[in-house]
């Protein structure tokens, strides 16, 4: 249990108001990263689904809630255990694939979405190195053999997918990414949607097939991306 400390004007609790002040950031990004996921077309309705690790608490969209009907009063969060420790709504019914991603990497955020391009890459075969942004997702992108949604199964066979990956394919069924916080991992979606549709874009022309860069090459570019960005 945290230590708790307290101000010495009124006893307030100074530890537990500061985690549930980040329990309630996490749960605004948490929704407007949800709500984002309709906007840009990467899920139909309450399909998909979101989740952020607070301490040992992982925030997730609850199960059929429309994201713009969530609000501040909603908020749904469970233990690693997947026991539930906030909330009164049932968490989405792909709980064992988020807890199973916290449970086994350094995750603090996980996306799961039904992007079309993406989708239908999963039919057909792993996403090869058609752009260098799949540095950013480890390399090629692997399909997590079809199971039942919401079962271990699929949470087992994702597991598998993912090892050395921050996001792979799930068959017929969509995609999942992880980063350290929502907007990474929400990128790592973005842009395998984005890579996907460039396959198969490339892909459709009868009697040619699309170029590739070597794993070499990604490798370098994984290595710059490093320091990318502003500091």
């Amino acid at each position: 249990m945290a230590e708790q400390r307290w101000d010495a004007g009124g006893g307030r609790d100074v530890a537990g108001q500061g985690a549930r002040d980040a329990t309630e950031r996490a749960w605004r990004e948490l929704v407007a990263t949800a709500r984002r996921t309709v906007s840009e077309g990467l899920v139909v309705g309450t399909s998909g689904n979101v989740s952020v690790r607070v301490g040992d608490t992982v925030l997730v969209t609850p199960t059929g809630v429309p994201y713009d009907e969530l609000g501040p009063e909603d908020v749904c969060g469970v233990g690693l255990d997947g026991r539930q420790v906030l909330g009164s709504l049932v968490p989405t019914s792909e709980l064992p694939m988020h807890l199973a991603v916290y449970r086994a990497t350094d995750a603090r955020a996980v996306v799961h979405t039904h992007a079309v391009h993406a989708t239908a890459v999963s039919t057909l075969a792993e996403l090869p190195l058609i752009h260098y942004m799949a540095a950013a997702l480890g390399g090629p992108v692997r399909v997590a053999p079809y199971a039942t949604y919401g079962t271990e199964k699929l949470a087992e066979n994702m597991l598998r997918a993912l090892r050395n990956r921050t996001a792979c394919l799930l068959q017929n069924h969509g995609t999942l990414t992880y980063g350290t916080t929502l907007l990474q991992a929400y990128d790592r979606t973005a842009q395998l949607e984005w890579m996907c549709r460039l396959w198969l874009t490339a892909s459709s022309l009868p009697g040619h097939s699309p170029s590739l860069l070597s794993r070499e090459q990604v490798a370098e570019v994984g290595e710059r991306l490093k320091g990318y960005g502003q500091p």
